[in-house]
């Protein structure tokens, strides 16, 4: 969905609040560069919206200098609310036979634009605070693993970044998924 300047203006406001308050999830990165890119890629600016809307708080999380991308992550403290209560993928969603979900983690992250974050990017993330004490999230499942039935997902509890399995058409209230964006 393509935002009118006036949604524009006020989701780069409130980036600009979260990247201010939260300068130790991007030491010696400056705003002046994020704002640029944002302006000018409206289509990312678009998924940022949407992963705002689904309540994943993004935030700038890195630099890549080799392509000028800012890289954002969902850094809500719990799985995002909007996004929960989904399978893994479409293949599992149609594999249900009763009490479907109503979407999938890599079918909502494809609309969205946005990727799913891998197991080594769930990892970065949690160096940066606490996420998903409470809640769990999809993480993007190697192909081998996903074959046979299974997807991940990652959560933290106990001082400890746990990595799971389970059936990928299983779905709970409290997981969700996590997502990536490169502007």
């Amino acid at each position: 969905m393509k935002l009118s300047p006036e949604q524009q203006e006020e989701l780069i406001g409130i980036l600009k609040t979260r990247f201010e308050k939260n300068m130790n999830r991007h030491t010696g990165i400056e705003w002046a560069g994020v704002q640029a890119n944002l302006e000018a890629d409206t289509e990312k600016l678009s998924s940022l919206n949407e992963m705002e809307i689904t309540g994943g708080e993004p935030d700038v999380v890195a630099y890549d200098k080799n392509t000028n991308e800012y890289i954002f992550f969902d850094c809500a403290a719990e799985s995002p609310k909007g996004r929960r209560s989904v399978c893994y993928d479409h293949e599992a969603l149609e594999a249900r036979k009763e009490h479907k979900p109503g979407n999938s983690a890599v079918e909502m992250a494809k609309d969205m634009g946005i990727e799913l974050l891998d197991e080594e990017q769930y990892r970065e993330l949690q160096k940066l605070g606490k996420f998903d004490t409470k809640t769990s999230s999809w993480i993007k499942t190697p192909a081998d693993i996903r074959k046979l039935g299974g997807a991940i997902f990652a959560d933290y509890r106990y001082g400890t970044i746990f990595i799971y399995h389970n059936g990928a058409e299983s779905y709970y209230a409290a997981r969700g998924f996590r997502g990536a964006l490169r502007v």
